[in-house]
């Protein structure tokens, strides 16, 4: 039973409020629905027993298929009440309950009945439960009333008109798209909502037809909308025109900016602040644009409302990442805010306004985030680590404050997540500024003498094992090393062991301290660390040179596969008499590239965990060994993201994968019919190889049938030679079409041999590179060696950004972004860039690439190449030149 509303007795300081659905059971509630029965209806006992079986659905419970027939049955019975409010709550559970077809009968002709009732309210709750709960084939029963609705006078009824057909557009768009009339007319409806969701709905009907999409925003934007609502729709919509006629329009030309920036002048507050939002998120807007913008956002941040200063304050923090210099004007504004009761937006503030100052304020600031910090939660003050991180990175002659500063809130009590984001942010510092290496390392060492959490102790401990051997008095951090190994858990004092031995390893003279430290270990009560101690004293204490070399690669060498494929090949490897191969581990993993370089969430190398995304070369590596004309072709090095050789919603859809081998190419042509009356076979793609004569095809292997919306595969292999051979290949789709009979799904035994232009194909020098990231790309560049460098410089013309030519060359070497340097802050007049992989053969090849830009947008780079083989550079710096 719920219980009633309990408050304790007055005496008390707090009241105790308990909520009414309070120990509900559903058996209890099912019989109380019995009451839904009686002859006379008590319609307040029989709302409140709805609103308990509405609220037992909203929960999470389920009703077996008796259960909701039995309560859908007697509800039903209801609909003799003529109680306003209980018919409302009878629309609600029909909704809810989603009764199957058979049972919907039982209520279609009542709803049929409210929906042309001339109470306002029973027809506008009809047409939802309706829409709901029906089927394409009573929908075209109902479709003359529905259209009737959406023109009603009536706005209630026009909106649940609208917002039926939008539910309905995702399961019977046919009928829905021949609403367009009346929808068009309802988009001139004075009332606010009816046009709003008119609004909405015609979009969605002409959302995939981009001309109607830009027809519809240029009527709507000569001043024929009234409703704010609809306004910010439209808003929306001129942004998505706008962006996707980037490519068709003179530069400096903005097709609709100027309705954007009247929409600034509104009365209506969302308006403004929709409009300000989209203007600033226009791709490459300039200054002069975002004034506007700016100046309404300004004004905001000093209202009475908190929402809009909330609003006002994250846009103006967005502008901030790419338009630093446009905020500074509402820095004084954003001061004050630091202070607002309302703890987000005082974070925002704080946020923004480390991104715009400039270095004298950093001072200033410091000092009034400090009392702030102490009031806000741990989220919020994450929020602002990251930006004191980006801060520091900014102006690098601050570091000792701002470092300071980290250190202070690191000793403060907080909860993991944030004790994380310190400690990533101080690593960071450490690895990009110098000089702040000693003090930082110190500080991170007098954390973990405290620290409660085992994983920020273990990923210390392996940064201090990396890089505290090269400060110039390593053995001031023995003592916090050893410390862990008497007084934390047996996985801290396991990491502690390991970053021992790092020391002994790296400088010869503390390795007499360092082996009296581990012998000491070798009486731990945990079996990992005896064994570690135990295997570092082995491997240090040789005297053979080369089994120390291979000692110092065992601690520092970095795993060179991505542990998610790791994982996988484990997994998939079945023992046998042949021994685990790692080599054969596939080394490709999908580069997730950062939203900004040196981003407020960007996890440090040395901290980094590994990556996610599980490689599909499993897949097709399992695919083609099962086709034995290609099981001799040796282990497959790669394959290529699908390349669409049709364009959409045409007739057959045809994409290819390349699969390269050292000796061969196999282009895997993956094929989907699209019409329904028609049956492919004997399905192959005939290659030209006229501008590609250094491949030679020997093989395909047709696809003997393609059913509708059924995919399927046809294979066309060539033998290559020499190293990366590149060429164009021209493709016809040709195949035997057979009518297929609707009504039985039988096909004609004659058919008539056709055939498909498709889009041509290249094979490119990247297809012959993997990406593969390094964990740690200055320790690969310094350990690969100067022996094998190229370097060299190159123009590549007029560009219109720096970020432009830097993915152009990325995409041209088909390398992996090291580090985050794939991203390209604004307004930046040169960048580095570094990029990591493994070249066909199994080479290893590693790129550092310095751009730059001059006034008239032309961009000059320098191409340094490391690799495990001379040619290998060449023939990195070949493809660059010829592209």
């Amino acid at each position: 039973m719920a219980q009633p509303l309990v408050k304790k007795d007055d005496d008390q300081d707090d009241e105790v409020e308990y909520s009414p659905f309070y120990g509900i059971e559903k058996g209890v509630v099912l019989q109380e629905a019995r009451v839904f029965n009686d002859p006379q209806l008590d319609p307040r006992r029989c709302s409140q027993v709805i609103t308990k079986l509405l609220y037992l659905l909203n929960q999470g419970d389920t009703f077996t298929q008796r259960e909701a027939t039995e309560v859908f049955f007697a509800v039903t019975k209801l609909f003799q009440s003529r109680d306003i409010g209980l018919r409302r709550m009878v629309y609600l559970i029909i909704k809810e309950l989603s009764p199957s077809s058979d049972e919907v009968i039982i209520v279609t002709s009542s709803l049929m009945k409210d929906m042309n009732s001339k109470t306002d309210m029973y027809r506008a709750n009809a047409i939802r439960v309706l829409c709901r709960i029906t089927d394409g084939t009573l929908l075209t029963q109902i479709e003359r009333y529905l259209k009737q609705a959406i023109v009603d006078k009536n706005p209630v009824v026009a909106s649940a008109a609208l917002i039926s057909g939008i539910h309905l557009l995702q399961t019977n768009p046919e009928i829905v798209k021949r609403w367009s009339n009346e929808v068009q007319e309802a988009v001139q409806s004075r009332a606010a909502l009816v046009q709003f969701h008119a609004l909405a709905l015609l979009h969605q009907i002409r959302q995939n037809d981009r001309l109607a999409v830009s027809k519809l925003v240029t009527s709507l934007t000569r001043g024929t909308v009234r409703s704010p609502l609809a306004q910010c729709l439209l808003i929306r919509y001129t942004s998505q025109v706008i962006r996707e006629s980037v490519g068709n329009t003179q530069p400096g030309e903005r097709p609709f900016f100027d309705y954007l920036e009247s929409c600034l002048r509104h009365k209506a507050e969302m308006v403004i602040l929709e409009a300000a939002r989209a203007i600033t998120e226009l791709n490459g807007v300039t200054n002069r644009e975002l004034t506007p913008a700016i100046t309404v956002l300004q004004l905001f941040l000093s209202s009475s409302k908190p929402v809009l200063r909330f609003a006002a304050v994250r846009t103006l923090n967005k502008v901030a990442m790419t338009h630093p210099l446009a905020v500074t004007n509402c820095n004084i504004d954003m001061e004050s805010l630091i202070s607002d009761q309302n703890r987000s937006i005082a974070t925002l503030a704080i946020t923004t306004l480390l991104k715009t100052g400039n270095e004298s304020s950093v001072d200033r600031l410091m000092k009034q985030i400090t009392n702030f910090m102490s009031d806000i939660a741990d989220e919020f003050k994450i929020v602002v680590v990251e930006a004191i991180r980006s801060l520091c990175l900014k102006f690098p002659l601050k570091y000792r404050s701002l470092m300071n500063f980290l250190s202070n809130i690191l000793r403060e009590e907080g909860g993991f997540e944030y004790k994380k984001a310190i400690v990533d942010s101080i690593v960071i510092l450490i690895q990009d500024i110098p000089e702040a290496k000693e003090s930082g390392l110190l500080h991170l060492c007098e954390f973990i003498e405290d620290c409660e959490f085992t994983y920020l102790s273990t990923q210390i401990l392996h940064f201090l094992g990396i890089e505290g051997p090269k400060t110039s008095d390593p053995s001031k951090y023995i003592r916090y090393i050893y410390n862990r190994v008497h007084l934390e858990n047996a996985t801290v004092r396991a990491s502690a062991v390991t970053t021992l031995a790092k020391f002994g390893a790296m400088v010869e003279s503390l390795k007499p301290r360092i082996f009296v430290l581990l012998r000491r270990c070798l009486f731990d009560n945990d079996d990992e660390v005896r064994d570690r101690a135990t295997l570092y004293l082995k491997t240090l204490g040789a005297n053979d040179t080369a089994a120390v070399t291979d000692a110092k690669e065992f601690l520092f060498g970095s795993l060179d596969v991505p542990l998610t494929n790791l994982e996988a090949s484990l997994k998939n490897y079945e023992p046998s008499d042949e021994p685990f191969d790692i080599t054969s581990v596939p080394r490709e993993v999908k580069s997730q590239p950062l939203a900004e370089k040196r981003a407020p969430g960007r996890t440090p190398a040395s901290l980094a965990a590994p990556a996610t995304t599980t490689s599909t070369i499993d897949t097709y590596e399992r695919l083609l060994s099962s086709i034995p004309e290609f099981s001799n072709f040796g282990k497959l090095f790669k394959s290529s993201a699908p390349v669409e050789l049709t364009e959409a919603e045409t007739e057959y859809a045809v994409n290819v994968v390349k699969h390269i081998f050292d000796g061969h190419i196999v282009f895997q042509y993956n094929c989907t019919n699209t019409i329904p009356e028609q049956l492919l076979e004997n399905v192959t793609v005939v290659v030209d190889t006229s501008d590609a004569e250094e491949f030679s095809e020997i093989a395909s292997k047709p696809l003997q049938s393609l059913p509708y919306d059924s995919p399927g595969q046809t294979f066309v292999v060539f033998e290559k030679t020499g190293g990366p051979t590149v060429g164009k290949f021209s493709n016809i789709l040709k195949f035997t079409v057979k009518e297929v009979d609707p009504s039985t799904g039988q096909a004609e035994d004659d058919g008539v041999d056709d055939e498909y232009q498709l889009e041509d194909l290249e094979v490119v020098a990247a297809d012959y590179m993997q990406k593969v990231g390094v964990s740690n790309f200055r320790n690969a560049w310094e350990s690969m060696g100067p022996d094998c460098e190229r370097v060299d410089e190159y123009g590549l013309g007029p560009r219109e950004s720096l970020a432009e030519a830097v993915a152009a060359v990325i995409d041209l070497l088909g390398m992996q972004p090291c580090e985050g340097t794939e991203v390209v802050p604004s307004n930046s007049r040169s960048h580095s860039c570094l990029l990591s992989g493994v070249f066909i053969g199994g080479m290893k090849v590693l790129v550092r690439l310095s751009f730059g830009i001059d006034g008239q947008k032309d961009v000059a780079m320098k191409l340094a190449v490391r690799s495990e083989d001379a040619s290998i550079s060449d023939a990195v710096h070949e493809i660059v030149a010829s592209g």
